[in-house]
């Protein structure tokens, strides 16, 4: 290491973190309520202190320094000094070594340990400050210049088009033989030809990933021999979880996403910026906690020793305080720009929308998001809830967004596990759930689709399992949704009995094409087109393994290849049909004399009356969607349902070509025909043009 200067000249209040400007390295931290702070640089591995040095000013709340000759590779972290006074929300403790905020690269793993904790164990300890040394045990910063290599454009996929593919960087090539063994469960496997192959091949267009900023695990996981595999657990909004790059360096990722728009797939990250990894006011000091705890955290007003907890994981972070939306806003740009992040998905977004009344469409963070040039024009998807008070907001959040759909889910599962009574709820949510998202000039995009997620079961265990299976996971199977409105359709789990098989891949077959002929965006969960399962487990949170990971081999069977032909029939269908790719809501609107752009029918062909829409006894029911087909004709479909037990002929008005019927997927389309015979818990889609008026 180049020898550097024993003390720091002032340098500048912004940015925030650490910028090398090709003579040096300017240093700037937030810490409203701090009294000192003091950066202190390591060697390359993290593990030797070579110096310590003060942040010598102090501007609008943000302490400052400048290194003359320091550069890219400088590995570093800091101690602040402060007040310990839990009773006034102040956790300050010099003797733990912190995290930068907007570290943009990790050096080391975090290691569990009692020294990690910033106030001493025990009864009353909470009050007194905790004096050993956390260095051994922390992950440090490193200093990193980004090159400015010439990108690609962004795909730029229209939301209307957008077939989201949930999946887990690690899970989703881990297993994978053609990826070179060194490169399985990181950025450098995401972009390879067989992963973009597969995507292509079930019409994906956008990849969400699970968490990818760098995470911690719980101790208490570690305890148990487990790890937090989700990622739901943020130590460095602004860094790449290091086990998520092959080669260790940060570029790796760049690359990567940039690869992946060369072959048209945007990529879109699932962010947490609710809460931390330090938990609550009982966890350790690692980053915000010790550099200024009454400022980045949620405090219980009557009690600021207690964190507010409306994340369920111990503390929530303050969205509501300029500096920590400007933090949420510099990682998010970080990403956009530096990384070419197409869009993001946000974790418990109710949180972020939280002020001090309580959630609020116009909260300060949904302001600043929307007015970025640069984010504004990202794809935003919010998940619209949190376990504080009022914290379920589906269809509440302002425009811009689109939102994950749960009410989707939870119909389309009890639908066609045979419920009575549901006919007026699925067709609100195959009508794009107008009912929640028709305001403020919001598109029917709004609504993302899904039956399954990594939150849950997986598809096939959505109908092989009527009840969870988490024991694995250590916590007596207490974790995990306990009505996940699943069907086992006559044993639980796996069975040799063809009928039970059979009957689980046609129900499975007719909640996936709901997912693709419904109005809004579409998701699919990884696996599910390889017939994957968890063995029961609806909260694989913790499971790194073969529970969790992507079994190619399963693709190459015969029914996970036979699953993944009909979902790639289904995109192309989708694809091949503008009216199921709406981006407007459907009320009625004649697009021809007698032809309404959306309609409801009973099998005998006769429009749905009020009365029969409450029969709660009637089952079977036809979704009917006409809109111009692009080339000077209107694309008529007819969508016809069954989830009773029995064979039901639907009659049409007049002949009809089958593009697709779930109970045969195989099958070629056949010729028009006016009476169709729908099999028990299947789906058809019927389609014919209409000449343009």
């Amino acid at each position: 290491m180049t020898r550097l200067p024993d003390r720091l000249e002032p340098g500048a209040p912004y940015p925030l973190g650490a910028r090398w400007d090709g003579l040096g390295v300017n240093f700037a931290l937030f810490s409203d309520h701090a009294t000192r702070v003091v950066l202190c640089l390591f060697d390359a591995e993290g593990r030797r202190e070579l110096a310590r040095l003060d942040l010598p000013e102090r501007t609008d709340g943000v302490w400052h320094g400048y290194l003359r000759g320091a550069g890219p590779g400088l590995v570093y972290g800091f101690r602040v000094h402060g007040p310990y006074d839990p009773r006034a929300g102040h956790r300050f403790n010099p003797a733990k070594l912190l995290l930068d905020p907007y570290a943009q690269a990790l050096v080391g793993t975090l290691k569990h340990g009692d020294a990690l904790f910033g106030h001493r164990a025990g009864a009353g300890g909470e009050h007194i400050p905790d004096r050993r040394d956390s260095a051994p045990l922390m992950p440090k910063a490193m200093v990193v210049a980004f090159p400015e290599p010439e990108a690609p454009p962004l795909p730029r996929t229209p939301w209307r088009d957008t077939l989201i593919y949930e999946a887990h960087l690690r899970g989703l090539t881990i297993r994978h033989p053609a990826v070179p063994e060194a490169e399985r469960g990181t950025f450098a496997a995401l972009a390879h030809p067989a992963v973009v192959e597969h995507l292509h091949r079930i019409g994906v267009t956008a990849v969400e990933l699970l968490p990818v900023h760098a995470f911690a695990d719980e101790p208490f996981l570690a305890q148990k021999g487990l790890s937090n595999y989700w990622g739901y657990n943020t130590l460095a909004f602004f860094a790449p979880h290091p086990r998520y790059l092959a080669t260790g360096s940060v570029e790796e990722a760049r690359s990567a996403i940039r690869a992946m728009h060369a072959a048209g797939i945007e990529v879109i990250l699932d962010v947490v910026y609710n809460h931390t990894a330090e938990g609550g006011e009982e966890g350790p000091t690692l980053s915000f906690r010790g550099i200024d705890n009454a400022s980045y955290y949620r405090l219980v007003p009557e009690d600021r020793r207690r964190c507010i907890n409306d994340t369920g994981t111990g503390n929530t972070l303050d969205l509501s305080h300029p500096r920590v939306i400007q933090l949420v806003m510099d990682s998010l740009r970080h990403w956009a720009t530096v990384y070419g992040v197409d869009g993001f998905r946000f974790d418990l977004s109710t949180v972020l929308g939280r002020e001090q009344h309580g959630f609020d469409a116009g909260a300060g963070f949904f302001d600043a998001l929307r007015q970025d040039p640069v984010l504004a024009t990202r794809k935003l998807i919010a998940e619209p809830w949190d376990v504080g008070p009022g914290g379920y907001q589906l269809g509440n959040h302002p425009p811009g967004f689109a939102e994950w759909n749960d009410r989707f889910r939870d119909t389309v599962r009890l639908f066609w596990r045979g419920d009575e009574g549901m006919r007026p709820a699925m067709a609100a949510r195959l009508a794009g759930s107008a009912d929640l998202f028709d305001r403020g000039g919001r598109r029917a995009w709004a609504s993302v689709n899904y039956v399954t997620s990594h939150d849950g079961f997986t598809l096939r265990d959505l109908v092989s399992y009527a009840r969870k299976h988490n024991e694995a996971n250590g916590e007596d199977n207490r974790d995990g949704h306990n009505d996940n409105h699943s069907c086992n359709w006559g044993a639980e789990g796996e069975t040799r009995s063809a009928p039970i098989q059979a009957r689980r891949l046609a129900v499975a077959r007719a909640m996936l094409a709901t997912v693709f002929v419904a109005i809004g965006t579409p998701m699919l969960a990884m696996g599910d087109e390889a017939w994957r399962t968890q063995g029961g487990n609806n909260n694989a949170y913790c499971q790194d393994n073969e529970t969790s990971w992507f079994d190619w081999d399963l693709a190459g069977s015969e029914t996970g290849a036979g699953m993944t032909r009909f979902v790639a029939r289904l995109a192309a269908l989708r694809r091949a049909h503008p009216v199921l790719r709406s981006d407007r809501f459907l009320h009625g609107t004649l697009v021809a004399p007698g032809l309404p752009d959306i309609a409801w029918f009973d099998p005998d062909g006769t429009t749905l009356s009020p009365e029969r829409w409450h029969d709660r006894s009637a089952r079977a029911f036809a979704l009917q969607l006409a809109g111009p087909d692009g080339a000077g004709a209107i694309d008529v479909l007819r969508v016809l349902m069954n989830p009773g037990n029995a064979p039901v002929t639907f009659h049409l008005p007049e002949p009809f070509a089958i593009a697709l019927d779930t109970a045969d997927p195989d099958a070629a389309p056949a010729p028009p025909c006016v009476e169709v015979p729908v099999a028990a818990h299947a789906l058809v889609i019927a389609t014919r043009k209409h000449p343009a008026p």
